[in-house]
């Protein structure tokens, strides 16, 4: 019975070994390829992503450097006409929000999304600043906190085919998942979720109240997407590093970690949690 053919997995033979027993048995993998971002008909960017989303994952990741600001900057995103060619063409209205040229170059591996450049400061100068009148988050109870990550895996669907992606899943303050989306590079999946939020005309998300549950660690590059992004805070199945802690508090982010079983560690915005 033929199969529909599906961007995110890939089939390969491997050997299989169990004690004294070897076989050879068909495998899933997760596709890893390269991605050409290209703005405004001139080359910007090349990730190693999982195929799929690409036009979430082209946005999400000029939203996170600060070159668009929201669904407005975008008048069009998809995929170049050769669709081997791994190119994602993103058209603006105005052209960028600044000239990212000579800051840093863009070549991003699935495993680092943020090299080289002065991160704290850039975020100080891109994250939105928040609205007087913005709604106020209602306290988060701790066992809201501790039934995300089982939430988020339930929609991790070619995580559970090949065991090699990471995701990325927001969720309302109400426990109820937004949007939820894996791939090879941690940044990837926050970039496509927060992308598919940008093309809904939904950012920044300042009043939404948004908590991001990542699959693994918090590094200072998810934070920092989250930050400008306005997000309320990330839980991580995995640690934060020191910068990701610092930056977490600096924006007044709840920042939580290790959330498995029934404990997790606060390391920043214990003052969004109930008593």
């Amino acid at each position: 019975m033929a199969t529909s053919f599906d961007p995110h997995v890939g089939r390969d033979w491997i050997e299989r070994v169990s004690g004294a027993e070897r076989e050879t048995v068909r495998d899933d993998l997760a596709v890893e390829e390269p991605l050409e971002i290209r703005v405004d008909g001139e080359p910007l960017a090349v990730t190693m992503r999982t195929p799929g989303e690409d036009e979430e994952l082209a946005v999400g990741f000029l939203a996170g450097e600060g070159l668009i600001a929201g669904r407005d900057d975008v008048a069009s995103a998809g995929l170049s006409d050769d669709l081997a060619a791994n190119v994602v063409e993103v058209h603006t209205r105005s052209g960028l929000r600044r000239d990212p040229a000579g800051e840093r170059r863009f070549y991003l591996t699935s495993s680092c999304g943020v090299c080289g450049k002065g991160a704290l400061e850039f975020v100080r100068r891109e994250a939105p600043a928040t609205p007087a009148d913005r709604r106020p988050v209602p306290p988060l109870e701790p066992e809201a906190i501790l039934a995300l990550p089982a939430r988020a895996r339930r929609e991790q669907a070619i995580f559970e085919r090949t065991g090699g992606l990471h995701a990325t899943a927001l969720f309302a303050p109400d426990g109820e998942p937004a949007v939820v989306r894996e791939d090879v590079g941690r940044h990837n999946a926050m970039d496509k979720a927060l992308g598919r939020l940008l093309l809904e005309s939904r950012y920044p998300l300042l009043d939404e109240g948004l908590l991001a549950c990542l699959s693994g660690r918090a590094s200072f590059e998810l934070v920092q997407k989250a930050s400008i992004a306005g997000l309320a805070g990330l839980v991580a199945v995995g640690a934060p590093s020191t910068l990701a802690v610092e930056l977490a508090r600096e924006q007044g982010m709840l920042l939580c970690g290790f959330v498995r079983g029934d404990s997790f560690n606060v390391y920043a915005g214990a003052e969004r949690l109930a008593v």
